[in-house]
């Protein structure tokens, strides 16, 4: 079934694959720090304005938002949505505050540094319970629900690029490393697919009756 999954969701997935790839290999040839100052100093007027209303699309509010909105069209397709957002945010709660509850923002980590940091003048920037990101984790787990339940395959790539954007803003933003980024996209990526597999069946059972129309 899992393999089926991705195969028939493979403008989502193989994209995702690759960017983990790269990603990756970047992280095993680069330190944390050298990755931050690649992503900061490739900064914009444009990107500054862009990059702090994108990165709400990994807000807990707007995942709920989109689950309510789907919940309408379909009350099973939300009730998975609404799982997928309750079991992606608990993991990322759990590894924040009981595994990882020391790990450290960029703020903090570089408030010595000689490098001087591009920050957005205005911008909360918070220094604590940096690993994994939770915007990161809830974007990869929204938007891969939406690639799974949508029937038209040909956008997946469209909503991996959401995704992948607002993991991108936390680094951009100074919020987070690339390695929190990194590895929330994998958690909430894992949380979809956890969550779709197990209910599916259910959804299916009613999809003729109430069809999605994402």
């Amino acid at each position: 079934m899992l393999s089926r999954l991705i195969r028939s969701n493979y403008l989502f997935f193989l994209p995702y694959a690759l960017l983990l790839l790269v990603v990756g290999i970047l992280q095993l040839t680069h330190s944390q720090e050298q990755l931050m100052q690649w992503v900061n100093v490739r900064n914009s007027l444009t990107a500054d304005q862009i990059f702090p209303y994108a990165t709400y699309l990994g807000d807990g509010v707007f995942f709920v938002f989109v689950c309510l909105l789907l919940t309408i069209n379909n009350r099973r397709i939300g009730a998975m949505a609404f799982a997928s957002f309750a079991l992606s945010s608990l993991v990322s709660l759990f590894l924040k505050l009981v595994v990882f509850p020391s790990s450290v923002r960029p703020l903090k980590m570089f408030e010595h540094s000689t490098y001087q940091y591009h920050i957005i003048k205005g911008l909360d920037i918070h220094s604590y319970n940096s690993f994994p990101s939770g915007h990161t984790t809830s974007a990869f787990a929204l938007f891969g629900m939406m690639a799974l339940v949508d029937q038209r395959k040909g956008r997946g790539w469209f909503f991996l690029l959401l995704a992948a954007m607002t993991g991108y803003s936390r680094v951009y933003l100074f919020q987070h490393f690339v390695e929190d980024a990194y590895a929330g996209s994998i958690v909430g990526t894992v949380s979809t697919l956890v969550v779709y597999l197990l209910m599916y069946r259910w959804v299916a059972q009613y999809q003729k009756k109430d069809r999605p129309t994402v």
